[in-house]
């Protein structure tokens, strides 16, 4: 039973960690900024020191190949290497750099294979400066128009096809993930459940379904001083209640259930002003596809007229629960019993590249926890050991498909 290099993989990730190192120990490695395009050099640079053949497609996403016996469709490990502003040293270079230390163990122990092992660079995951989110496997997977991401820009103007090009990554289409045995993602948590519960790995199972409203309550503004109270018609109230009683009912839809009312604007936002008009938004993570139908019902039965005001809402967006691949989920689960780790099955709240990988890869996801379940901030940390442990059952996965491959049990696609 192989084990990954725990210092090995430390190191490296203290490595990476300085390519846009905030002065509390997070990054900030925006997708094609210049620290984004040297960790990107970097990444290349090790990966070529290992004699993998490393490419990248129309979309900057970076392909490190270590070439198997057979001419097959690879076994895929990745994730990013971008960051939000003032993230974490974990997300999403923590799966990068995992695959990179599994094919490091295996070079080491000259083990032979049969597929191919391709580790995986995404572009533009997080959406921290160009629109949307997980964009590049969003164009993979044919849910995002090219042509319209090449044309996203940051706040600053720059459009997303000049920052790609300057970075020097535009790549070929033809190099496109188009075919993979099996697609794995390695991530930290992003959230409290594996540390409360004293777990070590997280065998994901799918991504939540979502969904988002946003709910427009219009008032009529007024003179703070001089209009009587019964004679107000004022949207905030409005919304203080509506939003009270929401709660209530969607606390009682399921304990699983997790809702939030995350941004809030105020028209015209003066304190000696009556306010006109309150907007707000209602986002809710459900797996059952039904709970997300009740939580719209709660919505649906929002009054269209009281206290004077008018209550209005809009759909902004939704996706449906994703599931990962059962077999691949089992040999994840497996590879934590090989190596006596704690585990539970679970789903993953935020989004992540798997999903849209799932669409037309066998896909799943590894979680590895976060302390405190911080993610997103400066303070975001995972344990060496665990990310070394999550190491090992990324390796171990990789490990059980080849075998399944040297027995003709996996399906090549």
């Amino acid at each position: 039973m192989y084990t990954c290099n725990k210092s090995r993989l430390e190191g490296t990730l203290n490595e990476f960690s300085s390519f846009g190192k905030t002065p509390n120990n997070g990054v900030t490695r925006l997708c094609f900024s210049q620290e984004d395009v040297q960790a990107r050099n970097y990444f290349r640079k090790c990966c070529e020191e290992l004699g993998l053949d490393v490419v990248w497609d129309d979309m900057g996403n970076m392909y490190a190949k270590l070439e198997g016996k057979k001419d097959m469709p690879p076994i895929v490990i990745g994730s990013h290497l971008d960051s939000v502003e003032k993230g974490g040293r974990f997300d999403g270079v923590l799966g990068v750099l995992t695959g990179l230390e599994v094919v490091k163990t295996l070079i080491d122990h000259k083990q032979e294979l049969d597929a191919p092992i391709v580790v995986m660079n995404f572009t533009n995951e997080e959406g921290a400066r160009f629109d949307p989110a997980m964009m590049s496997s969003g164009v993979l997977a044919n849910k995002f128009e090219k042509e319209k991401m090449l044309r996203s820009s940051d706040k600053n103007g720059v459009i997303f096809k000049d920052a790609l090009e300057a970075s020097g990554y535009v790549g070929d289409e033809s190099n496109r993930l188009k075919k993979a045995l099996a697609y794995l993602e390695l991530h930290i948590e992003q959230g409290p459940v594996l540390e409360s519960e004293e777990l070590e790995i997280g065998v994901v199972e799918g991504v939540l379904g979502m969904v988002c409203y946003e709910i427009t309550i219009t008032g009529e503004s007024n003179h703070a001083g001089t209009t009587p109270m019964k004679l107000r018609k004022d949207p905030f109230f409005l919304a203080t209640d509506l939003i009270t009683e929401m709660r209530k009912q969607l606390s009682d839809i399921d304990d699983e259930l997790v809702f939030t009312m995350g941004r809030v604007n105020v028209t015209p936002n003066i304190h000696t002003v009556i306010p006109n008009k309150v907007v707000f938004t209602l986002e809710a993570r459900h797996q059952d596809p039904r709970k997300i139908k009740e939580v719209e019902e709660v919505i649906f039965g929002l009054p269209e007229e009281e206290n004077g005001c008018r209550v209005s809402f809009e759909k902004l967006w939704s996706r449906d629960t994703v599931e990962f691949d059962e077999s691949i989920c089992a040999h994840v689960q497996n590879a934590c019993e090989e190596y006596s780790y704690s585990y539970k099955r679970m789903y993953s709240g935020a989004g992540h590249d798997a999903q849209f990988m799932a669409s037309y890869i066998p896909s799943a996801m590894i979680f590895v926890p976060s302390v405190k379940g911080k993610s997103h901030c400066e303070e975001e940390l995972t344990n060496f050991e665990d990310c070394a442990k999550g190491a090992n059952v990324l390796l171990s996965t990789v490990l059980a498909l080849q075998q399944k491959i040297s027995k003709q049990e996996l399906k090549t696609l």
